[in-house]
């Protein structure tokens, strides 16, 4: 028997990601690009986007479109997700697990011997969801995203990194080093260096200031 999960991290995007389109940046690809949508559901840019998961209405519409938006990207049929205030409630916890967890990979120090962005340090949490084991006829494997409401976007979430971690792209997702920013990219460097969701809106910026600040300390 062949394992795969889920589906080839290839997959084309037709369309935009709400959230992420907002910053005006590529989307990652396939199931991905739910990960980097959620994360960019942040208030963030200039002028400054509001938050997505601010109210149960926005949210809602967000959920819908990015469901539907992860269908066409991964060619799976779209779940039907119905948010309550609960859910949304557990999903903006997660959303923060999820970007403190992006960011403390980035920031973290590699010991001796590892890859950049790698190091020994201990999740500071965890997070569980359903999921199903499937075998088709042609003998693969399939890991199917399971649950309701919230805990089934959550799977949804989780499974795409899991696809990305196997694929070794996970690591290509990104959040902006500009402290005021944290907009999530998809890194396509050829030695994934990148640091700025926009080097224009924030790498010029942020070195400029911290050029003009150690002007300063030389004055």
């Amino acid at each position: 028997m062949t394992p795969s999960v889920p589906e080839p991290i290839t997959g084309a995007v037709a369309g935009p990601w709400m959230a992420t389109a907002r910053y005006g940046i590529d989307p990652a690809p396939g199931g991905l690009g739910l990960v980097q949508d959620l994360l960019n559901t942040i208030s963030a840019g200039a002028p400054r986007q509001p938050d997505l998961l601010d109210d149960l209405g926005s949210a809602t519409e967000w959920v819908r479109l990015a469901v539907g938006q992860w269908s066409t990207a991964t060619g799976r049929p779209a779940p039907d997700v119905a948010l309550d205030a609960a859910g949304l409630r557990a999903l903006r916890t997660f959303r923060e697990e999820l970007l403190n967890e992006v960011d403390a990979r980035l920031h973290a120090t590699p010991g001796p011997g590892q890859p950049v962005g790698a190091s020994d340090r201990v999740p500071t949490g965890s997070r569980t969801a359903g999921a199903t084991l499937r075998l088709d006829r042609g003998g693969s494997v399939h890991l199917d995203p399971a649950g309701v409401g919230a805990d089934l976007l959550v799977s949804l979430v989780l499974a795409a990194l899991f696809e990305a971690q196997l694929a070794d792209v996970a690591r290509r997702i990104k959040t902006c080093r500009n402290p005021r920013c944290r907009v999530a990219f998809y890194d396509r460097s050829r030695n994934n260096s990148g640091i700025w969701h926009s080097v224009r809106a924030c790498g010029h910026p942020t070195n400029l200031r911290a050029h003009r600040a150690r002007q300063r300390q030389v004055d």
